[in-house]
Parts: C-alpha cells; structure tokens; sequence
C-alpha cells in the first residue's frame, strides 16, 4: 500500500441532461502503483475522459473513493483540489496549452509561481533542469511560435516535471502529432518513466498503447479489461540524465 500511488473504489459519475441521467462512470475500481506506466484506452463516449479528469482533481465522483498519494480526494472542495493538484500532479495536453508569447523557459516555470518557497534563480534552475530532461535546454529562449510540434509537446512534458509530481497524466498527449514526434514523445514518457515516474496517460491508439506496460480499457463507463503489455515498444533513444532537482538545490 506504502506505493500505490492512485486507489479508486467505486467511482460512479452521472450527469443530468433535462429529465435524463447519463451515466458516464458504473462503478470504478483502480490502483496505479509507484513507478507505473497505464494507458487508459476506450471509444469516444467510453467514460476514459471522465475518469482523466477525476484522476486530475478537475472533477468529482457523484460517489466512490479516491486516493492520490494516500490523501483522500473525493470529498475536497474546489480550493483542497487545486492545491492537491499543484502539488501532486504533472499535466500534459493533446493541445500542448503553452503561453504563445512566452519563452519555453516561461512556460516551464508556470507551476513553480504558486510555490512562496522557492526564488526566481531556483525557479528558473528547476525549469531548466526539467528542460534539459527531455532533451530541449538549448531551446529555453525560444517562443512557442518558434517551436515545431513535437518541440512544444516536449516544453509540455517538462512544465509537468516541473514541480516533482508524485503522478503525470498525458490526456491524448500525440493526438496532434505525426507518426514520427508520436513516438519520439512516447519514447520521452517511456524513458522518463523508467527512471521511476508514474505516468498515467489517455489514448485511443493501439500504438502509443504499446509504450505503457498496462491498458485499461473502458466500455459503456466500465472498465472492460487489464491488460499486461507483451509486445510493448521499447524506446531506442537516450535522453539526457534527470537531474536530482531538490537534492542540487538543497546542496
């Protein structure tokens, strides 16, 4: 229990149209345990959105239990979740969501402004240690607008390293990519996830489903089946050595 790092017990979520009900979650049971690389799979209507977004504290179950890092999560209210989340959570975007007039270096240190704790100079230190991880330091002064597709989704993934998540959730993070920066992402998750992050992420393509180790996949706000990766696809390149962000600063 001492590393499981998401539980989910019966998660239920129900929506009200007019007189009707939908019912987008049926009863959810989860855990992700530390270190551990999911793939939530499912059709367009399936429930896998929804439950990314409870997963993310940017929703709540109508019912159930939810445990992020062993903190109770469900019965937050709105301000209890957005610091849970700046906290304990790396997000990253099928839209990458970057600031277009702003550095890379900028956009990395965006979840670090909320923290009273930490200074510029370790701010800006931080943001380029999580940019050097996923192999983009020598982009730092470059604008969103001067960066290709794979390039933004790269600043993407370090803003969410940024802040030492305990868990990144990747919401179709190759859906506006080609094939070729699909798998050059996938293999940045891949091998960040390796050096020991949890990474959770939605999609709905077998291939990048490939990269995880385990897919869960949803049906009619079900989880249908889990499924151990045997053919798994494994990365071919390296990236640079992830800094120990808090130990250098400590030191």
């Amino acid at each position: 229990m001492a590393d499981r790092i998401i539980s989910v017990n019966h998660i239920t979520k129900t929506y009200k149209m007019g007189d009707f009900e939908v019912h987008a979650l049926r009863g959810i049971n989860l855990d992700v345990d530390k270190g551990e690389f999911a793939a939530i799979m499912g059709a367009s209507g399936s429930g896998k959105s929804t439950f990314m977004n409870i997963l993310g504290c940017l929703d709540t179950p109508t019912s159930g239990e939810y445990y992020l890092d062993g903190i109770e999560v469900a019965k937050m209210d709105r301000d209890e979740l957005a610091r849970l989340r700046n906290r304990k959570l790396g997000f990253v975007f099928q839209s990458f969501n970057l600031l277009p007039r702003t550095t890379a270096l900028e956009n990395v240190e965006l979840p670090l402004l909320y923290s009273n704790s930490i200074s510029s100079s370790q701010r800006k230190e931080k943001a380029l240690d999580a940019l050097n991880a996923v192999g983009l330091a020598e982009r730092a002064r470059h604008y969103s607008n001067q960066l290709s597709g794979g390039q933004q989704q790269r600043v993407a993934i370090a803003r969410s390293l940024v802040n030492d998540p305990v868990v990144i959730l990747a919401d179709e993070p190759t859906g506006n990519l080609d094939t070729r920066t699909s798998v050059e992402v996938m293999e940045i998750f891949q091998k960040l996830n390796e050096r020991g992050i949890t990474v959770v992420l939605v999609t709905h393509e077998l291939d990048i489903a490939q990269y995880a180790v385990r897919n869960v996949v949803f049906k009619d706000g079900k989880i249908s089946r889990i499924v151990e990766v045997d053919d798994r696809k494994i990365a071919s390149e390296e990236l640079p050595k992830i800094p120990l962000l808090e130990e250098e600063l400590e030191s």
